[in-house]
């Protein structure tokens, strides 16, 4: 769209915690529309999350927030063509993208896990992002790695 910006949609709160993070994580955990399923897997991940982290004074919704913010990356490099060479160019990443690529993330990682289901795989990842650890919070070390060392190109940025 070259003119006008695209409206935003509009989430709903998820019904259980009224939280629309909820509802976005959902969202993106969600294959072929079926919603209700990525509900179900979800708050059981959050049930096994409560039980594998049962001395924590937080709630197994605070455990997942904390997990997410853990594995939030700040910056990020995007490539930039600059007279026929190509650099890898850090850049800050805006507010909703940081959301939606943690989320991201923590799926792709939990669905790479052994496990028997994916509430288990998904819990068993919550807790490593939690406890700053897990293929999760590798990639976002990794990002800011890529990121530090391609400083020097920060001049390109557009």
């Amino acid at each position: 769209m070259r003119k006008a910006k695209p409206k935003k949609r509009v989430i709903l709160p998820d019904p259980v915690f009224n939280d629309v993070r909820v509802s976005k994580f959902v969202n993106h955990l969600m294959y072929d529309g079926k919603k209700n399923t990525s509900y179900t897997i979800f708050y059981s991940a959050l049930e096994l999350v409560k039980g594998k982290l049962p001395n924590e004074e937080k709630t197994s919704l605070e455990i997942w927030k904390k997990a997410l913010e853990n594995i939030t990356p700040t910056v990020e490099v995007k490539s930039r063509r600059v007279g026929g060479a190509t650099f890898q160019v850090p850049t800050e990443i805006r507010a909703d993208r940081k959301e939606s690529i943690s989320m991201k993330n923590l799926i792709a990682y939990a669905r790479k896990r052994g496990g028997k289901t994916m509430a288990e795989k998904l819990a068993a990842e919550i807790v490593d992002a939690f406890n700053e650890q897990g293929g999760a919070f590798k990639r976002k070390e990794d990002m800011h790695k890529m990121a530090e060392a391609n400083r020097a190109f920060a001049h390109f940025r557009f």
